[in-house]
C-alpha cells in the first residue's frame, strides 16, 4: 500500500499576536494522490491557516508548537528554506481566492503564466508559449491567443479565475491548495469553474485540498471532506457520509 500524498498529524498552532492562543488544535488528516478533499469551516476555524502552514506561508505571529506536515514522505516543517521553495510552486501550487488581486496588473497574461515555465522547466520562449495556449484551451477559453496578450484588466473576472487555475496547473504539481476560488463568483460562473477545477484535477492526477465556508462546493467537488470549528477537527469522511 503506497503512502498518502499529505498527511498532517498532531498539527498545532498559537497566536503571539493572541498572546498563544492557539489557533490549530492537534489537526490531522490526509490526502491520497488524485483526491479532492473539502477543508471547511467557518470564519477563524483554522482552515486558511492550515493552507499557508501547507504553502510555508505562515504569518510571524503564527507559531507551529507540534505536529507534522508530511508531502511525500517529507515533512514541509523541517524543511530548509531552499529545499521548500523548490518545492512549492512546482510541486505544491496555489489557486488563490480573489483573481483581481492575485493577477499583476502590470504585466500581460502571456508573462505571468509562462515565467515559471521557462524558470522552473527550462522552456524556450516558444515552447512556453504553446504550453501557455494548450492551458488556456485546457481551461475553455476561447481564443487563447488574444487572451495571452492581454492584461487582466481586460478579462472578466470569470476568465481570471480561469487564467489561475491554468497557472496552478501548468507546472503539472502533485497538489494544488484551492483558497476559496468561487467565492468573489456569481452562482453561474461558479459552477464552470467547479467544473474546470475537477475537469483538471482529473486529468492531471492531482490532489486538491479545497478550503471553503460552502457545504454545496464540497458536494459538488469533493471525495472526502474535513470539517473544523475552533481549530479543531469535528469531522472527517467520505463526502456523502459526511
Amino acid at each position: 500500500m503506497t503512502d498518502p500524498l499529505l498527511s498532517i498529524a498532531g498539527l498545532s498552532a498559537i497566536s503571539d499576536r493572541d498572546g498563544g492562543a492557539p489557533i490549530l488544535r492537534d489537526v490531522a488528516l490526509t490526502l491520497e494522490r488524485g483526491e479532492v478533499r473539502g477543508l471547511v469551516g467557518e470564519s477563524g476555524a483554522g482552515k486558511s491557516t492550515i493552507a499557508k502552514a501547507l504553502l510555508g506561508i505562515l504569518p510571524r505571529t503564527v507559531r507551529v508548537t507540534a505536529g507534522s506536515i508530511r508531502f511525500e514522505g517529507k515533512d514541509l516543517l523541517k524543511l530548509p528554506a531552499p529545499a521548500l521553495r523548490e518545492i512549492m510552486g512546482s510541486e505544491i501550487s496555489l489557486i488563490p481566492q480573489d483573481p483581481q488581486t492575485a493577477l499583476n496588473p502590470g504585466r500581460r497574461i502571456e508573462a505571468q503564466l509562462t515565467d515559471g515555465l521557462r524558470m522552473r522547466r527550462g522552456l524556450s520562449g516558444k515552447e512556453a508559449h504553446a504550453r501557455a495556449l494548450k492551458l488556456l484551451e485546457e481551461v475553455h477559453i476561447r481564443d487563447p491567443e488574444r487572451v495571452l496578450r492581454a492584461y487582466p484588466h481586460e478579462l472578466s473576472g470569470g476568465m481570471r479565475q480561469r487564467v489561475l487555475i491554468a497557472s496552478a496547473f501548468a507546472l503539472e504539481p502533485k497538489l494544488v491548495i484551492a483558497d476559496e476560488p468561487t467565492t468573489a463568483l456569481d452562482v453561474t460562473v461558479q459552477k464552470q469553474i467547479l467544473r474546470l477545477i475537477r475537469g483538471m484535477q482529473t486529468a492531471h492526477g492531482t490532489g486538491v485540498i479545497f478550503v471553503t465556508h460552502d457545504l454545496g462546493v464540497v458536494a459538488q467537488i469533493c471525495d472526502t471532506v474535513t470539517l473544523l470549528y475552533a481549530g479543531k477537527v469535528i469531522e472527517d469522511g467520505r463526502t456523502a457520509d459526511v
